[in-house]
C-alpha cells in the first residue's frame, strides 16, 4: 500500500520514497503518545504492556533481550501506601532518577536530598528495611524482534545487588562482569530469568551470545530514539499513563475513627462454698426436756427428827 494514500494531493512528489520511517522529531513526539514496557509478575511471567494494556501472551520463566539504555546510577522510588492490586494505581510520592535528589515532577518530596532523607533509613519501611526502594529502569530490545520497538524494563531492588555464580549475576554485578570481560551490555544478548531457588520474586542475568551485525544496526537506531533515554527516567506509573496523585502525608496519617468502648463484662458471682449439700434438710438442735418428777428429799439425820418431835410437843402445850 502506498503511503501517498494519506495525502489529499496524491500526485505531488514526496521527499521520502520507499519504506515509511520516523525522523527524530517524529520519534520524540511518538514517545509521548505511546509507551511500552516489560512487566514482571509474581507468578514468574513477563508481559508486554503497551499504553497500560497487555499485548500478546505472557512469557513464562525467562526471556532474551538486548540492553540499549541505562542511567549511570541506580534510581530511587518511594510509595507511601502499600501496593494493593485491587486499588487504582497512583503516581509514586517521590522518586529520584540518579538517587541523589527528588525529581521536579515528584508531588510529595520527602527531603531535599536522598542521602539525608528519613525514608532512606533502615527501619522506615514496613519490613525493617528502607521505605524508599532502589530501582533500575533500563531500555531493551527483544531478541528476534525486527520491529526495533524499545521497551522499558524495571529491575527491583532484590534483583540489583549481590554476587553472582559463574556467569549468572544480579544486575549490577552482571554489568561489572561483562565489562571485566571486555563486553558492553549493548553488545550481547542478555538472558533474564526468574531465580527458582529464591523465596521471593528475584531475577538473574546471564550473557547468551554476542549480537550480530543486523542486531547492532538495531541497537544504534534504538539509541538514537528519544524513547530509549526516556524509558530509563520515567516511572512505571508514567509509562502506563497513570495520572492519579499519590496519597499525601495528611491523608495517609489521618487516624481511623475510634470505636465506642465495649461495655465492661458483669463481674462473675463469687463461689459460695459449704460443707453440706444444698438439698440436705435442716435438722433442729435438740433441747433437754424438764423432768416431771419431784426431786427426792434428802434423808433427814437423827438430830433433825428430834427437833421435829420437840416442835410437835410445843404446839400441843400451846393449845
Amino acid at each position: 500500500m502506498s503511503n501517498d494514500l494519506i495525502f489529499k494531493d496524491t500526485q505531488a512528489p514526496t521527499l521520502i520514497q520507499g519504506e515509511r520511517r520516523l525522523t527524530k522529531l517524529g520519534q520524540a513526539l511518538a514517545a509521548n503518545s505511546m509507551t511500552r514496557r516489560i512487566q514482571t509478575n509474581t507468578n514468574g511471567t513477563f508481559k508486554k504492556i503497551v499504553n497500560g494494556e497487555q499485548i500478546g501472551s505472557a512469557v513464562r520463566g525467562e526471556m532474551n533481550v538486548i540492553i540499549v539504555g541505562a542511567l549511570s546510577k541506580v534510581s530511587r522510588v518511594y510509595y507511601r501506601d502499600k501496593f494493593d492490586p485491587n486499588k487504582e494505581a497512583t503516581m509514586p510520592n517521590c522518586w529520584s532518577n540518579l538517587g541523589d535528589t527528588p525529581e521536579e515532577d515528584a508531588t510529595d518530596k520527602q527531603h531535599s536530598n536522598c542521602a539525608d532523607c528519613p525514608m532512606n533509613i533502615k527501619g522506615s519501611g514496613d519490613t525493617g528495611g528502607k521505605a524508599c526502594r532502589y530501582q533500575r529502569r533500563i531500555s531493551v530490545l527483544m531478541e528476534h524482534d525486527n520491529t526495533g520497538d524499545v521497551y522499558q524494563f524495571n529491575i527491583p531492588s532484590k534483583s540489583l545487588f549481590g554476587k553472582g555464580t559463574g556467569n549468572v549475576h544480579p544486575f549490577e554485578s552482571y554489568v561489572k562482569y561483562l565489562i571485566a570481560n571486555g563486553y558492553s551490555p549493548d553488545t550481547v544478548v542478555t538472558n533474564i530469568q526468574y531465580d527458582l531457588d529464591a523465596d521471593s520474586m528475584e531475577l538473574q542475568f546471564s550473557p547468551v551470545r554476542g549480537i550480530n551485525d543486523e542486531e547492532y544496526a538495531q541497537v544504534i537506531k534504538a539509541q538514537a530514539n528519544p524513547e530509549t533515554e526516556r524509558y530509563t527516567k520515567i516511572t512505571v506509573a508514567q509509562a502506563d499513563n497513570v495520572t492519579r496523585p499519590p496519597a499525601t502525608k495528611t491523608e495517609a496519617s489521618k487516624p481511623a475513627p475510634t470505636p465506642a468502648p465495649a461495655p465492661a463484662p458483669a463481674p462473675k458471682p463469687k463461689v459460695a462454698r459449704s460443707e453440706e449439700p444444698d438439698d440436705e434438710p435442716e435438722i433442729a438442735t435438740p433441747t433437754k426436756r424438764a423432768s416431771s418428777k419431784k426431786p427426792e428429799e434428802a434423808p433427814r439425820s437423827v438430830d433433825d427428827l428430834a427437833n421435829v418431835v420437840a416442835d410437835w410437843t410445843k404446839e400441843e402445850d400451846d393449845e
